[in-house]
């Protein structure tokens, strides 16, 4: 007969069974709200889904190479432990993937494969800080707020504002260097959906190398650069991605990538990512991944590095990757655009990278709405519109800015959504008159 344990304790802040630092960590907001959508859809319910960062198969189904590649894989008996740092095939493929993609070619000491993008940020984090040691990073942005509370790191944090696209400068940032020992940037960034231009990322790089100049002469810990360009090859119009290390490259001696399958090849469940940089700090990633077990599985790492290598099947996907995405996107921006136009008070930043769109809904003390999340209910409840605030990404203030994720939705589902969300707008004003 089991034992029945059903009435065990559930989760409490003041729980004392658990630390003090998991006590206080704070979820996912993302995927509370996401949760909350899933609950609406399930009880029948439409809505254009605009939430998670993520892909639905039946919009972005996966490479067929890349299925075909992991099904012979397993089949073939792949499925003991890889290497703490990756499958060699997989390392190599990346290394050549780089060369021939982005111009910088690395050695293979300098890439490790973990299971997704999360645990290489984590894993630079752990390589780097010690507990007290300042992170600078810009808001919004994706989980750069937690990852320093779980290492019992000193957050400075710099707002960033639309009219950078979100993206930090220099002027910013310069005077949090000096005391700082991990900065880091995204671009695409997440939730913005923008990308920082090369004039502000070489001016950025060339003040870290100078700060580690002067570091060296010191005998002081380097500034290491977390560069997080998992969306990179999804970039549209005329912006171009752009590396640290090609506009200066001294400061490939700093920089950590971020980066894998996860966004360009529309597979988040498969977890493949990787860390590339200077060997002295992979090879201390490599060490704090392999005791938490942070690894791809053994038969995706296999299926990915045949992949990396097809370059005519993987140019081809993202090709169309790109095509998808991009549709998505301008359905929305010209949505937008026409109830600007229209007068409605809403405003957005043209796309250019990543699966997602900055949208600002200028409803906050208007009609009873006092936060992002009253305006957040409003276009769920009346519109079926689910979008995330910018609070989610480490922004206080409530502005109107919200992230649109592209990946989990179809043009059709946008543009029928469009006119929902213009008459709740127009509702919304006339109940603030």
């Amino acid at each position: 007969m089991a034992i029945d344990l059903t009435s065990l304790p559930r989760p409490a802040r003041d729980d004392s069974t658990v630390g003090t630092m998991a006590r206080g960590l704070v979820g996912s907001e993302i995927l509370k709200i996401a949760a909350q959508i899933r609950e609406l859809v399930a009880k029948g319910q439409k809505v254009c889904n605009l939430t998670v960062g993520d892909f639905a198969p039946k919009e972005f189904p996966i490479p067929d190479g890349l299925r075909q590649n992991i099904a012979t894989a397993l089949q073939a008996g792949e499925t003991n432990y890889p290497p703490s740092d990756g499958v060699l095939d997989l390392r190599q493929s990346v290394q050549r993937f780089y060369e021939r993609a982005l111009g910088l070619k690395y050695p293979l000491e300098g890439i490790v494969i973990a299971g997704g993008a999360r645990p290489i940020i984590y894993g630079t984090y752990r390589a780097v800080l010690d507990e007290g040691d300042t992170v600078v990073y810009p808001v919004p942005s994706w989980n750069n707020n937690h990852y320093a509370y779980m290492l019992g790191a000193k957050s400075v944090v710099v707002t960033t504002d639309a009219a950078h696209g979100f993206m930090p400068t220099v002027e910013q940032l310069a005077p949090h260097l000096p005391s700082a020992r991990l900065l880091c940037l995204c671009s695409p960034l997440n939730p913005t959906g923008t990308m920082i231009s090369p004039d502000a990322l070489a001016a950025i790089c060339e003040r870290v190398v100078a700060e580690n100049r002067e570091r060296e002469k010191r005998g002081q810990k380097p500034l290491i650069l977390m560069y997080d360009q998992i969306y990179w090859v999804l970039s549209f119009g005329g912006v171009k991605h752009v590396t640290p290390v090609e506009l200066v490259p001294e400061v490939a001696k700093y920089t950590v990538f971020v980066d894998g399958i996860s966004k360009a090849f529309a597979s988040t469940g498969v977890r493949v990512g990787w860390g590339v940089g200077p060997p002295t700090i992979i090879a201390r990633m490599r060490d704090v991944l392999g005791h938490v077990g942070a690894w791809a599985p053994k038969a995706e790492q296999v299926a990915v590095a045949r992949y990396l290598d097809d370059t005519q099947a993987t140019e081809s996907f993202l090709q169309v990757m790109r095509q998808r995405v991009d549709e998505r996107l301008e359905a929305l921006h010209r949505g937008f655009t026409r109830m600007r136009e229209a007068g409605l008070p809403v405003q957005h930043i043209a796309p250019q990278g990543a699966i997602y769109l900055s949208v600002r809904f200028d409803l906050v003390g208007k009609g009873g709405l006092k936060t992002n999340d009253d305006i957040r209910k409003l276009l769920l409840e009346k519109a079926s519109f689910a979008v995330v605030p910018f609070q989610a990404f480490g922004l206080s203030e409530d502005t109107g800015w919200f992230r649109l994720s592209v990946g989990a939705t179809s043009v059709k589902e946008i543009e029928e959504a469009l006119p929902r969300v213009e008459a709740a707008l127009r509702e919304a004003l006339a109940a603030a008159k």
